[in-house]
C-alpha cells in the first residue's frame, strides 16, 4: 500500500501543472491615471481595480530609462531581455562623448525563447514597432497590429479578441501545455481616439482641428494637481513629437486642451479595462484563472499636462514610474514598495515557472517580494533619458529622496532638482506657488546641502556601475 501511494505521489508530481502567465502591458499610462495610485482619479476600471484588490500592488516600480525619444523601444526591450538600459541592443551616435561604455554583448536570450524551450505555449498580441523585433517574432502565435482607433475593429477590442480567439482554440483542442500570453495594447498612446460612448463619460472629444480648442465640459477630468502651463526651462529635446506634434494637443497647454486629452486618455483606458475583463472571465470559465499569474503594467508613464509637459521623455514620478500589479497562485493581497524595474520581469517570471534565467539577464527576481519575504529587491533606483541633446536627464532615488539633473542643449540648460518624496510626492516646484516650504525643489536650500552632495555622489556611482556613456557637466 505504501509503495502504491509513493508511486501515485511521484506520478502526481510528474504531471503537476505548471503555472500560466498573462502579461498585460498598455502603451503610455501614468500610474496616477489609476485609482489604486490616485484615489481621486475618475477612471472607471473595475477589472484592474479587482486585480489590485486581490493581488499585490507595487508602489516602487520603474522603467530604467531610454536613449531614444521612443521610450517604449528601450522599455519593452528591457522586458524582453532582462537587461539594463545601457546594455540592451542599441545604437549610439558616433560623435557622442563616451565614458566606460559597456562592451558589445552577445545577443540576449529573450522571454519567448526561454518559455518556448521550457514547454510553454507562447502567444503575443500588441502594437507593431517600437519594441525588440528579435523577440517579438519568437512567440509561437503572433497577432500584432497597431490599433488606436475608435471602433472595435480599430481599437483595443481587436487585441482583446486575439487573446479570446487564442484561448478558444486552446479550449477546443483541449491543450494541456501551460501558456505565456503577452497581452499588449496600442492604447492609451496617442492618438487617443476613444469610442464615442466612452468619450461621452469623460466629456471628451477626438479633437482634430489644430486651429481651435476643444470645449470645456463638466464631465472632463480636473487638471492634474501638479499641472503647469509651461515647464520652467527647456527640457532638452527640440522638436520632440510628444511635446509639439501630438494630434489634439500640439503645443497647447491650456486647461481645455489638457482636460480634454485626459478625458481621451481615460476613455481609452476604460476600454482596455473592458477587454481585460473579457479575458479574465474566459480564463475563469476554462478553469485556468486560479493557476494563472496575471501581471498588469505599462511601458512607462505619461505627463499630459503635469509639470507643463505632455510626453514620456522626462523623469518626474508620473512618467518614470509605471503601474505594476501581480495576482496569482499564493500571492497575498496588499501593497509593497518593491523597488523593481520592468527589466526584472523576465527573471521573476522564470523564477515563478521554475526556469533558470539566462546568463545575459541582469534583472533581479522579485519573487521574494511576492511571497513577502522582502519588501524591496534594491535600495537605489536609477533613471535616464538621453533621447534628445546629450547627456540628457538623470535621476536617482533612495528612500524618500530623489535627485534629478538636466544637462542639455550643449550646456545651455544645466539644472539640478532635489525632492523629498515623502513631503512632496507630486514634486511641486516653486512655479506651482505652494506656501509650504517643503513643497518645492530643495536643491538650492542650504539646509539640504549635505543631502544634495550625498545624492550627487550616489548618482555618479550608479552611472559608473551601469556603464552610462554620457557624463554630466559636474562629474569628474
Amino acid at each position: 500500500m505504501k509503495i502504491l501511494l509513493f508511486l501515485l505521489t511521484l506520478t502526481s508530481l510528474a504531471f503537476a501543472k505548471k503555472p500560466n502567465f498573462l502579461f498585460i502591458i498598455v502603451d503610455d499610462q501614468s500610474p496616477f491615471d489609476l485609482k489604486i495610485y490616485d484615489p481621486k482619479s475618475p477612471l472607471v476600471s473595475p477589472n484592474i481595480n479587482s486585480l489590485a484588490k486581490g493581488g499585490l500592488v507595487f508602489d516602487g516600480s520603474y522603467h530604467m530609462g531610454s536613449w531614444s525619444g521612443a521610450v517604449c523601444t528601450c522599455s519593452r526591450t528591457m522586458i524582453m531581455t532582462g537587461q539594463s538600459v545601457w546594455r540592451i541592443p542599441r545604437k549610439l551616435k558616433k560623435n557622442a562623448k563616451k565614458r566606460n561604455a559597456a562592451p558589445v554583448q552577445p545577443r540576449p536570450k529573450t522571454l519567448p525563447e526561454i518559455f518556448n524551450q521550457a514547454g510553454y505555449q507562447t502567444m503575443r498580441t500588441c502594437k507593431r514597432g517600437n519594441s525588440y523585433s528579435l523577440a517579438n517574432g519568437k512567440f509561437q502565435v503572433v497577432k500584432d497590429a497597431t490599433k488606436r482607433g475608435e471602433t472595435d475593429e480599430t481599437g483595443s477590442h481587436w487585441h482583446g479578441q486575439q487573446v479570446m480567439d487564442y484561448l478558444g482554440d486552446r479550449e477546443a483542442r483541449k491543450t494541456e501545455e501551460p501558456f505565456l500570453i503577452y497581452f499588449g495594447f496600442s492604447h492609451p498612446h496617442d492618438e487617443r481616439n476613444g469610442k464615442p460612448e466612452l468619450l461621452a463619460k469623460y466629456g471628451a472629444k477626438n479633437h482634430r482641428d489644430r486651429n481651435s480648442l476643444p470645449a470645456l465640459h463638466p464631465k472632463q477630468p480636473e487638471l492634474p494637481v501638479n499641472y503647469l502651463k509651461v515647464h520652467p526651462f527647456p527640457h532638452g529635446h527640440p522638436g520632440l513629437r510628444d511635446e509639439v506634434k501630438v494630434p489634439g494637443v500640439w503645443e497647447n497647454r491650456d486647461e481645455a486642451t489638457i482636460r480634454n486629452e485626459l478625458g481621451r486618455e481615460y476613455a481609452c483606458s476604460e476600454n482596455i479595462d473592458i477587454q481585460i475583463g473579457r479575458v479574465l472571465k474566459k480564463l475563469e470559465a476554462m478553469g485556468e484563472l486560479d493557476n494563472t499569474y496575471i501581471i498588469y503594467t505599462s511601458d512607462h508613464g505619461m505627463a499630459i499636462g503635469r509639470h507643463g509637459l505632455q510626453g514620456k521623455q522626462n523623469l518626474y514620478e508620473h512618467t518614470w514610474r509605471v503601474p505594476y500589479i501581480v495576482k496569482g497562485p499564493g500571492i497575498k493581497a496588499g501593497r509593497v514598495q518593491g523597488n523593481i524595474y520592468l527589466m526584472d520581469t523576465l527573471a521573476t517570471l522564470c523564477d515563478l515557472a521554475g526556469i533558470k534565467a539566462p546568463a545575459t539577464n541582469e534583472g533581479i527576481s522579485f519573487k521574494p517580494v511576492l511571497t513577502r519575504e522582502k519588501q524591496s529587491v534594491r535600495d537605489v533606483m536609477f533613471g535616464a533619458y538621453a533621447g534628445g541633446t546629450k547627456p540628457g536627464m538623470r535621476s536617482v532615488r533612495k528612500g524618500d529622496w530623489k535627485l534629478v539633473k538636466f544637462d542639455v542643449l550643449d550646456g545651455t540648460v544645466r539644472e539640478t532638482q532635489l525632492f523629498n518624496l515623502k513631503d512632496n510626492p507630486h514634486e511641486f516646484l516653486a512655479e506651482h506657488g505652494k506656501n509650504d516650504p517643503k513643497l518645492k525643489d530643495l536643491a538650492g536650500d542650504p539646509a539640504h546641502a549635505k543631502k544634495l552632495a550625498e545624492m550627487e555622489a550616489l548618482l555618479k556611482s550608479e552611472m559608473e556601475r551601469l556603464n552610462d556613456p554620457y557624463p554630466l557637466w559636474d562629474q569628474k
